[in-house]
């Protein structure tokens, strides 16, 4: 049995530098990566603002319009919220979602930052995937903290064997992810073993390594890194995509 799963900081429904509304294109785009979870970064809950301005802005969440007949099964975590709207974290999933909670780990009122963490029933006679979908802060030191604050919770809400899956924008530019995370949940970095993640930003020409996905109890297929046209007029971010083999 396959599992294949995307991350993607989608920028909100806004190609680079906000030129362009590209939350339909966006929808079309992820639906023919063919994908059973799907874990985004800065997804808009709600934009009044946005909303008046453009004529075809959806009228649901974008999470919800985004896994519209595709995932039946959606959770959002808004971890920004202001006065005309708020925007967060969510993960989409072909399998039910028997469990979500959003975990506030903000580390200064500048910059509000969540752990989207889902448990995903992908059968009935096989343990959950346990999902957590992150997006970090542009500092040092809070993504120091918030990765210390992931690992305290996965390990003590994830048995040691449970499968597990880590995705997202890390903002982890001197990549101290492996050192600070991998190596307390046991996870491995999907485009390598060693823990050297993909370049993803900016996705026209990505040269740093800001998105990743980690796994433990999965046996990686294959990766990919979708990035220049199409994906670059849709986010300022590389979409990453990785299949998976569960175990017996």
């Amino acid at each position: 049995m396959t599992l294949r799963i995307c991350t993607y900081n989608i920028h909100k429904g806004f190609s680079q530098f906000n030129r362009r509304m590209m939350v339909h294109e966006l929808r079309e785009r992820l639906r023919q990566l063919g994908t059973d979870i799907v874990f985004l970064q800065e997804v808009q809950g709600l934009h009044m603002g946005h909303a008046r301005r453009h004529a075809d802005w959806p009228s649901e969440p974008q999470h919800q319009f985004l896994a519209r007949d595709i995932w039946p099964s959606a959770a959002y975590g808004g971890n920004a919220i202001y006065d005309h709207g708020h925007h967060g974290n969510a993960i989409l999933s072909r399998y039910p979602i028997i469990s979500t909670h959003n975990q506030d780990v903000s580390d200064h009122r500048f910059e509000r930052r969540g752990l989207l963490h889902c448990e995903i029933r992908i059968a009935e006679n096989r343990p959950p995937v346990h999902a957590v979908c992150v997006h970090l802060g542009l500092f040092a030191g809070s993504r120091r903290r918030q990765m210390e604050a992931l690992a305290r919770r996965m390990t003590e809400l994830a048995p040691p064997d449970a499968p597990m899956i880590v995705a997202g924008d890390f903002n982890d530019w001197r990549n101290h992810a492996p050192r600070d995370l991998l190596s307390k949940l046991d996870l491995v970095e999907v485009f390598s073993p060693e823990g050297r993640p993909p370049r993803s930003y900016p996705s026209s020409f990505p040269m740093f390594r800001l998105d990743r996905i980690y796994v433990r109890g999965l046996t990686v297929e294959q990766c990919a890194v979708h990035c220049g046209p199409p994906w670059s007029r849709i986010s300022d971010h590389a979409a990453l995509t990785a299949e998976f083999r569960l175990p017996e």
